[in-house]
């Protein structure tokens, strides 16, 4: 058998003669190449997988990992989105601590009389100086939780013992207000001290349970302390008399009044004008007979008229 090969371009050609024992020589080569060539097709086509550019197991791996990123990038957005909450309502319920204790502390600054220069709730406290920062220290939101919940404790602690504070405050202020103290006229002199005297009717010995100040005829008489009128009328000895009792045991007393200017049940303040000056009454002349009593006893008025003193 002859195979002829033509060349257009170089207008040749070739004659090759086929001899049975040749075809039989190269016939294992030509087995041996097809062999290759099909197990080349077959390694690629199963590499290939469904007609993927990547093996599937490989693609349906990462597409694991990354739905599992997904839900965790979600779950992390949830939690942040919860602690954000949790920060926002913390920090919510810390200003209206920071808001009671401002206000208890303005309450505080008036009642004690203090400078509202001096300690202004209204803006921060006064801080300052270099500072140098702590590397490695940086907050993380577990630290900062922590100290929210250290600082409400804090600011609860704080509240509470303004309160008290301010109750102690105002008990003091109110025993100021109800303890007598000072005189019963704005000017005057003392005419008469407590205790023994000569009496001016009789001339002899006798107790006198209070101190006399005299002053002009129709003077103002003024209560020292704050509290109810008790008595407002015509007493035998006291001529028109004023009674007030102040609370915690004190009553003080107001005798020889000209005219009384407060009736039984009025609540008087320390300072308010409560009769005219007079000599009603066991009289020599314009003055008020001023007593106090302490649960129920007469005692000397001088602790508490210098008192203001």
């Amino acid at each position: 058998m002859d195979i002829i090969v033509v060349s257009k371009e170089r207008g040749r050609t070739w004659r090759f003669h086929l001899h049975p024992r040749n075809v039989l020589g190269w016939l294992p080569l030509a087995t041996l190449v097809a062999l290759i060539c099909v197990l080349c097709g077959t390694i690629g086509y199963m590499a290939r997988g469904d007609g993927e550019v990547l093996p599937s197991g490989l693609v349906a791996a990462w597409a694991k990992e990354a739905t599992a990123q997904r839900e965790e990038i979600s779950q992390t957005r949830v939690s942040a989105g919860e602690n954000a909450r949790a920060l926002a309502r913390r920090i919510a319920e810390l200003q209206a601590h920071v808001l009671r204790l401002d206000a208890a502390g303005q309450r505080l600054t008036q009642i004690a009389g203090l400078d509202k220069g001096e300690f202004n709730f209204n803006a921060p406290p006064p801080v300052g100086g270099p500072e140098e920062l702590v590397p490695g220290q940086e907050p993380v939101l577990g630290d900062v939780l922590t100290s929210l919940d250290s600082f409400e404790k804090q600011l609860t602690d704080r509240e509470r013992q303004m309160r008290v504070l301010e109750d102690l405050l105002l008990a003091s202020r109110l025993q100021q207000k109800v303890r007598p103290s000072g005189w019963p006229i704005a000017d005057g002199w003392i005419s008469s001290t407590f205790g023994t005297r000569t009496d001016p009717f009789t001339g002899r010995y006798a107790n006198h349970y209070g101190i006399d100040f005299a002053a002009r005829n129709g003077s103002d008489v003024l209560s020292v302390a704050t509290g109810i009128v008790t008595d407002a009328g015509e007493r035998s000895g006291y001529g028109i008399l004023v009674e007030i009792n102040h609370g915690n045991g004190y009553v003080t007393r107001y005798g020889h009044n000209q005219k009384a200017l407060v009736r039984v049940g009025d609540k008087v303040n320390k300072g308010q004008r409560i009769a005219l000056m007079g000599s009603t009454g066991r009289s020599t002349g314009p003055h008020v007979h001023f007593e106090v009593l302490f649960n129920g006893a007469l005692v000397n008025p001088e602790q508490y008229i210098q008192a203001s003193h």
